[in-house]
């Protein structure tokens, strides 16, 4: 299946290196037989790192990698040497992502950049030398600091994709058909439910060599924030669009209904959904005469909406010209 390369929620466990060794050396030379201490601080060990990574869209590259070892710190030296630091393990995620923390659930960070790093394990401090600890009293300290032990911790990364407009509706609604007809994406298409199992994401070309990110995700059913069909699995995925694009079919046995269903559905998954600008596109109207139109527009939604065919190419340009002025219009209130 060739939506099998998304993978969007992986478990690894992380430990960073412990800190090396402060050192407790005395300095001996040929003319200065009592020095005093010298020796150096011990290496910090290696952190764990996640960062953003423009040029991944998906966790797949972590599957089959489930172990994260940072490196260990070096002991510290005579002379006031300090021991090198442990190798930092970087983990490069998409756009998108969150790291929380397996046991607790708590969210560690939230990647959105490229080139956001955040440190999801510290490594050990390295122990201080015993050069730190000469007093007056004590002018040869013949003790260091250890350095500090690593830090093992289980971490959960989970992908939100990041969009511009996300496509809400019912299995075969014609959500992958819109999405393959404005931009070069190419979802699977059949007419069967379920077609669509990932999140698919395509460029959508304006005028003016303007573009915007358009998401297709997988079909709600009622009680999908109960884990019905699919679930809550793809509903996060609708967290990070900027807009919500209902899709409805005109065939539809009451589009104000399915509407509704389909908000409820996100409302109970998560209220602030519904603080997103909401759009409504009625596919499938290559069916429709004007007068068919007509009796639709008098019981629909009070939202943005219009009327188009994905297959005839009817009313594209207008809804293009919809989502944009609503993408202008989220970009003020930021």
């Amino acid at each position: 299946m060739a939506g099998s390369n998304f993978v969007d929620y992986v478990k690894i466990f992380c430990r960073s290196g412990k800190g090396g060794a402060g050192s407790a050396h005395m300095r001996r030379e040929k003319f200065i037989p009592k020095g005093g201490p010298d020796g150096g601080d011990g290496g910090r060990g290696g952190h764990v790192i996640v960062k953003g990574s423009r040029n991944h869209w998906t966790l797949l590259h972590l599957k089959f990698k489930r172990h994260v070892f940072a490196g260990h710190g070096m002991s510290g030296g005579g002379q006031g040497s300090s021991g090198a630091q442990g190798e930092d393990k970087t983990i490069l995620v998409p756009l998108g992502t969150i790291a929380k923390d397996a046991e607790t659930g708590e969210v560690i960070c939230e990647i959105t950049e490229e080139g956001q790093e955040f440190i999801i394990v510290t490594g050990g401090k390295g122990g201080r030398g015993n050069m730190h600890f000469k007093t007056s009293t004590n002018q040869t300290p013949r003790y260091a600091q250890p350095g500090q032990d690593l830090i093992e911790r289980a971490v959960i990364l989970e992908l939100k994709v990041l969009a511009d407009v996300g496509l809400v509706g019912f299995p075969n609604a014609g959500k992958s058909t819109l999405l393959s007809a404005v931009s070069a994406a190419k979802p699977e298409i059949a007419d069967y439910p379920f077609t669509t199992l990932v999140p698919n994401l395509g460029i959508v070309n304006y005028r003016d060599y303007k573009s915007f990110v358009m998401a297709d995700i997988p079909g709600i059913i009622e009680g999908a924030s109960e884990g019905k069909g699919l679930g809550i699995r793809f509903l996060r995925h609708i967290e990070r669009n900027s807009i919500l694009l209902f899709v409805v079919p005109s065939d539809a046995d009451d589009i104000k209904e399915q509407y509704h269903i389909l908000l409820n559905e996100l409302k109970v998954y998560n209220p602030e959904l519904l603080d997103k600008q909401r759009l409504l596109a009625i596919s499938k109207s290559d069916l429709l005469d004007e007068e068919l139109m007509a009796e639709i527009k008098t019981d629909l939604p009070d939202i943005p909406y219009t009327f188009i065919s994905s297959v005839a190419n009817f009313g594209i340009t207008e809804l293009k010209d919809m989502i944009w002025k609503s993408l202008e219009e989220s970009n003020k209130d930021i």
